[in-house]
């Protein structure tokens, strides 16, 4: 994601030497790419931009099919769900909105949403419990005891915290329905709320600073949320409760759960960290030496600002401050196979 407005397409290699070679630029944005999401079959990249825009893009021919246009302010985050059919996207116009893949907003989620700027939304991978996590940067929020459910709510299917909030979206008659379950959090407590009443069911002891990102395990049992304070929590989206806390000297940009592994990886400053979370222990801490093109000498290393797994699991690749993508691959002992 350059600050150049464009985007890159990357062409994966098994070199030791490089492990990328830039194929395309995509370009169409007006400001700054803030967020980039990838379709499950790999046919199709999301954008969203400081332009207020999504874009949706064929990768095959590396052209904008799509632009998405309703918010106000720049666009922090987007996502597709599990089955590529439906997009939501989270803006400092402090809404999230929820759309199809021909560019429809369906909903907009504001009146019992977030205070401030929603800094990162996220889709569970899980298909049969379909919810949508959200987190930004607000430390209050307007609740109200009943959720109308108009009918403008109803979503037709398309062909193709501080606080976690989690959105879900319930299959039935064909058409999909777009409800509050868990809330934000006020000063430092998050709210879960019933489906039954739209009443709050549940409170826990969270965040008290501003968060950055939120991510959710690859079977949707778990969600970890991290930022201002410091601190990675763990929620259980099962039972609607707050696990436990991982504890840091820094500021989360982000998380990510491995794909095939039980770790969580938090980007917290220029180091990655990697935990077990069955002995919810560090196993790794990764931080890039780098060397003054000047001086010869090692430097201060950049800001780990990114991250993403490949899909088998044994490749992270990360974004820094430096404008530079490192990838960080699984190196598995013989003793351990």
């Amino acid at each position: 994601m350059p600050p150049d407005r464009s985007l890159i397409l990357w062409k994966l290699s098994r070199s030791e030497h490089n492990l990328g070679l830039p194929q395309k630029r995509l370009l169409g944005h007006n400001h700054f790419v803030s967020d980039i999401a990838i379709s499950t079959d790999g046919h199709f990249a999301l954008s969203g931009s400081w332009d207020r825009s999504l874009r949706l893009w064929d990768l095959g021919q590396g052209t904008s099919t799509r632009q998405f246009v309703d918010h106000k302010k720049d666009v922090m985050s987007v996502a597709f769900s599990a089955d590529n059919r439906q997009i939501v996207s989270g803006s400092r116009d402090k809404s999230l909105k929820l759309w199809n893949t021909l560019a429809h907003c369906k909903f907009t989620m504001q009146d019992e949403g977030h205070a401030d700027w929603v800094s990162c939304v996220r889709f569970s991978p899980n298909i049969q419990n379909p919810i949508i996590v959200s987190c930004g940067w607000d430390k209050k929020v307007k609740t109200k005891t009943e959720t109308p459910f108009p009918s403008t709510m109803l979503i037709p299917s398309p062909s193709l915290l501080t606080s976690p909030r989690v959105w879900p979206l319930i299959k039935a008659c064909g058409v999909e329905v777009f409800r509050t379950l868990v809330g934000n959090l006020v000063k430092d407590t998050l709210l879960v709320w019933s489906l039954t009443n739209c009443k709050v069911r549940t409170d826990h002891s969270g965040h008290s600073g501003y968060l950055n990102s939120v991510t959710i395990s690859p079977d949707g049992s778990l969600c970890a949320s991290g930022g201002k304070d410091s601190k990675v929590m763990l929620w259980d989206l099962n039972e609607d409760k707050h696990l436990y806390t991982l504890e840091n000297k820094d500021v989360i940009n982000a998380l990510c759960f491995s794909p095939n592994r039980y770790w969580l990886c938090a980007a917290v400053g220029p180091y990655i960290k990697i935990w077990d979370l069955e002995g919810k222990l560090v196993i790794d801490e990764l931080c890039p030496e780098v060397v003054s093109q000047y001086s010869g000498r090692e430097t201060e290393p950049p800001q780990c600002l990114c991250m993403s797994w490949s899909g088998d699991g044994q490749t992270l690749f990360a974004g820094y401050s430096d404008s530079v993508i490192r990838a960080w691959q699984v190196i598995t002992s013989p003793s351990s196979s």
